[in-house]
């Protein structure tokens, strides 16, 4: 087995994934990206001596990771954010968002890529993005529209749910600071939501609080998971 100082020295080539538009929300990003690392068995040479061989694993057909973003998008897109996915089904996205994930930037929080506008396209837990208005009885009552989050720079998150409720146009909105925990992990600490429906707008409830790693960023995709364990894919909509 190879030694730890072996291994660490082992960092492997590293792709740089770079942003070239512009944009308030958006600033020229650029990350750089790990390929994994294969670590042959010691053998012996002729002399006796122990030979530990490196190899880049070179991704087989359809592992790439545009492949896999492709994948995971063509999983949930259309499924209501996953609510009308079977158990095997959201299986599946967990794969593939498990594998996405050896592709992850270095301390994904520091990537400038986190920056814009998303669309919430999938949750493991119909309810984590949206609370009750997304639970069995509230999807019933409120027709979800859009569920978006847009995180700017250098410490703003802003949830937003639209929905349409008995034919009003209405909206329940976030707004929280954002505070790193380490090279994955986010915590962020929402205001109360502010409510509009039709003429109505006012604030409810108090504070709240959540954390949640990036395990996956690139220029159209963000992956989430919370802190039990719910997944969230993100895709760019700016």
């Amino acid at each position: 087995m190879a030694s730890l100082a072996l291994y660490s020295s082992l960092r492997g080539p590293q792709i740089r994934v770079s942003s070239s538009t512009s944009s308030p929300s958006r600033p020229r990003a650029s990350c750089v990206v790990k390929l994994p690392i294969v670590l042959s068995p010691p053998r012996r040479s002729r002399r006796g001596i122990s030979v530990i061989s490196a190899s880049i694993s070179a991704p087989e057909a359809r592992t790439t990771p545009d492949d896999l973003v492709a994948s995971i998008l063509s999983k949930v897109v259309g499924t209501d954010r996953g609510v009308s996915l079977t158990k095997e089904q959201h299986q599946g996205v967990a794969e593939v968002a498990q594998q996405l994930g050896t592709y992850c930037v270095e301390e994904p929080v520091k990537c400038p890529l986190i920056f814009g506008e998303w669309d919430v396209v999938y949750c493991s837990v119909p309810t984590s993005p949206g609370g009750g208005y997304r639970s069995a009885i509230g999807r019933l009552v409120f027709k979800t529209k859009e569920m978006v989050q847009v995180v700017e720079a250098p410490d703003v998150v802003r949830n937003r749910v639209s929905f349409s409720l008995f034919g009003l146009d209405g909206e329940v909105s976030l707004e929280g600071k954002l505070n790193v925990l380490d090279g994955k992990w986010i915590q962020v600490v929402f205001k109360p939501p502010q409510l509009k429906v039709g003429a109505l707008d006012f604030r409810y409830g108090g504070e709240s609080e959540v954390k949640l790693e990036i395990t996956y960023i690139d220029e159209k995709l963000r992956l989430g998971k919370g802190s039990r364990g719910s997944l969230f894919v993100f895709q760019r909509l700016i």
